[in-house]
């Protein structure tokens, strides 16, 4: 999948990531499934999240970029 097409988000309670694993999913958790995305797609972890951002506000286009 395309890097402008990527959105990392948390929806499964009881998946969380490792090293988390075997705990309830927090949203905080989100940060390390990006950044093992981000290896995997040979991009920094700012890389990855400049672009989920902003694939996020394009999809969502009344949501407003903070300033």
């Amino acid at each position: 999948m395309p890097l402008e097409r990527l959105l990392v988000e948390t929806d499964a309670p009881y998946l969380a990531p490792m090293p988390y694993r075997g705990k309830r999913n927090e949203p905080s958790f989100v940060v390390n499934t990006a950044k093992v995305l981000a290896e995997l797609k040979g991009v920094s972890a700012e890389a990855l999240a400049e672009a989920t951002t902003d694939n996020f506000f394009r999809l969502f286009t009344r949501a407003e970029r903070p300033a």
